[in-house]
């Protein structure tokens, strides 16, 4: 069982590691916000599920249940805080519209009565 268990886990160990290398990649490597975003949220949280699953194989049975709460934890807020950060560059027109395929949160917002376009552009402070 150990070969296995062993096996496993230099499987899973490495893979965890090669995504969160190219989730770091893309983050330092992509142009805008929204790939930069898609890139935190899927990679690193795939490849921390790999390497929390890979020490789990290893570890005594006793220990699962904190990896796994470690593991829901992950996939309940890497998204939510993606789509915050997502709206948040929306808001201050920190992204490219235009390069958008399809623009639902302008329609919403125009609902609500508050249009993106209506609010002045982001500024840095030091203008």
């Amino acid at each position: 069982m150990t070969v296995v268990s062993d096996v496993i886990t230099a499987v899973l160990l490495p893979t965890g590691a090669v995504f969160c290398l190219l989730g770091a990649l893309g983050l330092l490597r992509f142009p805008d916000i929204i790939s930069r975003l898609h890139a935190a949220a899927k990679a690193q949280t795939l490849g921390l599920m790999f390497i929390l699953v890979g020490t789990a194989v290893q570890l005594p049975l006793r220990y699962a249940p904190v990896l796994l709460l470690v593991v829901l934890f992950q996939l309940l807020t890497a998204p939510i805080t993606s789509q915050i950060v997502g709206r948040t560059a929306y808001r201050v027109q920190a992204l490219d519209r235009g390069a958008l395929f399809r623009d639902e949160l302008a329609d919403r917002l125009a609902r609500d009565g508050t249009p993106v376009d209506a609010q002045p552009p982001y500024e840095d402070a030091d203008q």
